[in-house]
């Protein structure tokens, strides 16, 4: 909703004001998106400068009037593409211009010049305004004073009172969305409850994590491009938000979009925009991501999911701070840091002709590469309190714990999906656990329960009796039989994970006869 009162005291509002009623002899009335006057006029003793008006709103029904006449140009104007319009108001042959304020594609009110007559109006005219004013309840002096005080305009001055008025109805809208940006930017910041975003709120104790915070606070005076990498579910987009709230646009918009989740032509749109009847269906002027997101931060996930057309236009936005919307003739400027995110080996994509060199060069100033969570398993425990702790609060339950041989299987889990799936289990866990205090092995999700039952299995079989070298082969085997499995039968990475050279693990798979294929090809 639009605060009158704050555009009431506007200072460029006030001085149109004054123009009109100088040039014009014209009252400005503003009316909200219920047809109800907020200009003032209404309010006792205000300072009419306007006579016909003032003798108008002084009759029993002068403000009925003035109420029909605004709903019925409001509606009008809603319903066409014009921005406003001059009209015949209750009082035949009296004239008056309306200009609507639309903001997002909905009118929110209008902006009213009132009244003035034609240059071409005749006598018999006149008085027919005097008459229809008397009968209305004016006495007969009044009724000729105001009709007398009417300025008459000529066709040209007609069309310059309506630019004007177009020009006050394009100050409130502009007034109004730097109001909006302000609070909801005022209200995003709240909402961030204080250090959400902020890197020691990115938990981790990792070796891996305190290399991640040391690089985020080297960058976070910079304006250079990143490219955020790693697997899904890591964090990426956290790790964006914390570069744009540490860096010098935090005051500005952060916009996130996922490139994945978009075909060319709706991406195109999205992150450029459009002009109305730039294809079917564009009914009105959209602002894509980089003009709302001017001077602040964008955050492009996904960006090895884009096509080599829309690589070229983000290159050249990267390049050149300029963009074209959809259906537009002439381009349009733009002061954004870029964030890129992706799980994909952009360098392999190169190689293959999927990914433009130039643009990952431009993206990838400055990189962050995330480790996933199996890899820092030091941390599970520690995000694992953490979740339960944000849910148990979040639900209003009592504070419940993990049991040990619950937390066992946690800590031996593979975590494929990183700390979203981590997170997402012990949702469910709080959820499941309901009134108990403890949360017990049985409520895990099966495949979590499937992992952690067949390692503790194949230990059970291994025969404790006889040599230690029998002993230590079996256990071998064993380990890298899970491996294989673990790694979908890579041997370079489980030869890594282990610490032997590919070559040693090949020669234990043929001697423990591990090798699928071969098993495959013998089935």
């Amino acid at each position: 909703m639009i605060n009158w009162q704050e555009i009431k005291d506007l200072h460029v509002i006030s001085k149109l004001e004054e123009i009109l009623s100088k040039w014009f002899g014209v009252e400005q009335i503003y009316s909200d998106m219920h047809y109800k006057i907020r200009s003032g006029h209404v309010d006792k003793g205000y300072d009419f400068k306007n006579h016909f008006f003032k003798v108008q709103m002084q009759m029993n029904h002068g403000y009925n009037y003035m109420g029909q006449d605004i709903e019925k140009v409001t509606d009008a104007l809603e319903g066409e593409d014009d921005k406003a319009r001059s009209f015949e108001t209750f009082f035949k042959h009296v004239k008056g211009v309306g200009a609507k304020v639309e903001i997002g594609g909905e009118v929110l009110g209008s902006v009213f010049a009132y009244p003035f007559v034609s240059s071409s109006i005749t006598e018999e005219e006149v008085e027919e305004i005097k008459k229809h004013m008397i009968a209305e309840g004016a006495n007969e002096a009044d009724a000729s004073a105001a009709v007398d005080g009417l300025r008459r305009l000529y066709p040209r001055e007609i069309e310059y009172l309506q630019e004007l008025v177009e020009l006050v109805a394009d100050e409130i809208k502009t007034f109004h969305s730097e109001i909006s940006k302000r609070e909801s930017r005022i209200k995003e910041l709240n909402s961030e409850l204080g250090d959400k975003y902020r890197y020691h709120m990115m938990i981790g104790k990792s070796k891996g994590m305190q290399q991640i915070y040391r690089l985020l606070e080297k960058i976070s005076s910079s304006e250079s491009s990143v490219l955020i990498q790693g697997q899904n579910g890591t964090g990426k987009e956290l790790v964006a938000k914390a570069i744009h709230f540490y860096s010098p646009r935090k005051e500005k918009q952060f916009v996130a979009l996922n490139c994945s989740a978009f075909n060319d032509n709706l991406l195109d749109s999205e992150l450029f925009g459009h002009m109305k009847g730039s294809f079917t269906g564009a009914v009105k002027d959209k602002a894509g991501l980089f003009e709302v997101a001017n001077g602040g931060t964008l955050f492009l996930d996904e960006i090895g999911d884009t096509s080599l057309s829309m690589q070229v236009k983000l290159l050249r936005v990267l390049q050149e701070g300029t963009y074209l919307p959809v259906g537009a003739h002439a381009p349009k400027k733009t002061d954004v840091r870029i964030l890129a995110a992706t799980n994909k080996d952009l360098k392999a994509m190169m190689a293959s002709g999927e990914f433009r060199e130039d643009l990952y060069y431009r993206i990838n100033v400055i990189n962050v590469n995330l480790p996933s969570l199996k890899d820092r398993a030091e941390d599970i425990p520690i995000l694992m309190d953490h979740f339960l702790k944000k849910r148990c609060d979040e639900s209003g339950m009592a504070m419940k714990q993990f049991s040990k041989k619950c937390m066992e299987i946690l800590l031996d889990y593979h975590w494929p999906g990183n700390v979203r799936e981590l997170e997402n289990e012990v949702e469910r866990l709080v959820v499941l656990a309901g009134e108990d205090k403890m949360i017990t092995p049985d409520l895990l999700s099966p495949r979590i329960l499937e992992s952690g039952d067949k390692p503790v299995a194949v230990a059970r079989g291994i025969n404790t009796n006889g040599s230690l070298k029998d002993a230590l082969e079996e256990l071998e085997a064993m380990m890298i039989k899970e491996g294989l499995k673990r790694c979908n039968y890579n041997k370079s990475k489980l030869s890594k994970e282990l610490g032997v050279s590919r070559a040693s693990l090949i020669m234990k798979v043929d001697k423990y006869d591990l090798d699928k294929r071969k098993k495959a090809a013998g089935e």
